[in-house]
C-alpha cells in the first residue's frame, strides 16, 4: 500500500514540477466593462475501483488527468465520483485551485465527492454561501436518501467573487442517480428551488455535472426550461445547455463510453448549463487521453456574461 502511494505521489510531483517550469504565471486583465468570461469543465473521474487494473487504475490515470487539467486550466472544474484519496491527489497536484465539497456519505471524508475546483488567483468563495445539498427530503442531512436511490446523491454549490470583474457567480455541480428517475427529477427541482432562493440578485450561474440522463430526459429538459411534468419553480425560467448551442447537429456527442471507442455505444449524460443572458464562446467534449482518463469524457465550455 505504502509503495503504491509513494509511487503515485512521486509521479504527481514530477508532473507538477515539469508543468511549473513550462507554465507562465496566468494573468487575467480586469474587465473594463464589467463583463465576465469564464471557462468550465465537468468530469466524472471514475472512483478508485480495485477492479480497474493496469492502465485503467487510478495510479495510472491520475498522471494523465493532471496533465490534461494543467493544459486546459478551467476556471471551474466540477468532478464526480472522487473518493477522498483521489480528491487529495488532485488538490496536491493543482495548488492554484481552491476546493469546495465533502464526501456524500457523512459530510466529511466518506463516500464520493461531487466537488468544485476553482482558480484561487481569480475567484474567492463568498463567506458562507457554499455547501452541499443532499438530494432527498432531508437535504441538509448527510447520507440521506428518500427518492428511490440506493446511494446518496448530492449537489455542491458556491457563490464565487470574480476579482477581474467584481461580479458574483454561482457554480453548481451535481451527480444524479443512475437508476431512479424520480430521484433525478426531484433532485434537479430541489436544487433549482434552493438556488432561486439563494440567488436573490439573479447573478450568473454555471450548473454542471453528471446527470446520468441524456438530453431528452425530463430532468435535463426541466433544467433547460422545456415543458415537463416536473412542477415549475417560481422565478426559474430555464437555462442554456452550452454544448448544444454550438454543436446541435453533431451526432457523435457521447460522454459516457464505458471504456469503449464505439461512438454508437456512448451517451451524453454530462452537461454544462449557464443562466440565460450568457454567450457561449466555445464548447466541446475532450475525447483525447491514451489510455482513456476515465469512463467518461470531460465536457468543456467557455462563456461570457454581460456586465450587470
Amino acid at each position: 500500500m505504502w509503495i503504491r502511494f509513494i509511487g503515485i505521489a512521486a509521479a504527481l510531483i514530477l508532473v507538477a514540477a515539469c508543468e511549473r517550469e513550462k507554465r507562465v504565471p496566468r494573468a487575467v486583465a480586469v474587465s473594463e466593462d464589467g463583463s465576465m468570461e469564464v471557462s468550465a469543465m465537468t468530469f466524472n473521474i471514475r472512483y478508485e475501483n480495485g477492479g480497474d487494473k493496469g492502465r485503467r487504475s487510478w495510479g495510472e490515470r491520475v498522471v494523465g488527468i493532471v496533465k490534461m487539467l494543467r493544459a486546459e486550466q478551467p476556471d471551474f472544474l466540477g468532478i464526480q465520483e472522487g473518493l477522498h484519496g483521489q480528491v487529495a491527489d488532485l488538490r496536491a497536484s493543482l495548488p492554484d485551485y481552491g476546493f469546495v465539497g465533502t464526501g456524500r456519505s457523512d459530510g466529511g471524508r466518506e463516500g464520493e465527492y461531487s466537488g468544485i475546483f476553482y482558480q484561487r488567483d481569480r475567484f474567492a468563495v463568498d463567506g458562507d454561501k457554499s455547501g452541499v445539498t443532499w438530494l432527498s427530503d432531508s437535504p441538509d442531512k448527510p447520507g440521506s436518501m428518500t427518492w428511490g436511490n440506493e446511494i446518496p446523491r448530492v449537489a455542491t454549490w458556491a457563490r464565487l467573487l470574480d476579482r477581474t470583474s467584481g461580479q458574483g457567480i454561482w457554480v453548481v455541480n451535481m451527480h444524479l442517480d443512475h437508476r431512479s428517475q424520480p430521484s433525478r427529477e426531484k433532485g434537479v427541482r430541489l436544487m433549482v428551488e434552493r438556488l432561486v432562493k439563494m440567488n436573490r440578485d439573479d447573478e450568473p450561474v454555471v450548473w454542471m455535472g453528471d446527470f446520468n440522463a441524456v438530453e431528452g430526459n425530463p430532468a435535463v429538459a426541466f433544467l433547460a426550461g422545456k415543458r415537463s411534468m416536473i412542477p415549475p419553480v417560481e422565478g426559474f425560467e430555464g437555462m442554456v445547455e452550452t454544448y448544444d448551442v454550438l454543436n446541435a447537429g453533431v451526432k457523435e456527442r457521447g460522454t459516457l463510453h464505458f471504456w469503449m471507442n464505439d461512438p454508437n455505444r456512448q451517451w451524453k449524460v454530462d452537461h454544462i448549463f449557464i443562466s440565460k443572458g450568457g454567450v457561449v464562446l466555445r464548447s466541446g467534449i475532450l475525447r483525447g487521453g491514451v489510455p482513456y482518463l476515465s469512463d467518461h469524457f470531460p465536457v468543456t465550455a467557455t462563456v461570457r456574461f454581460p456586465p450587470r
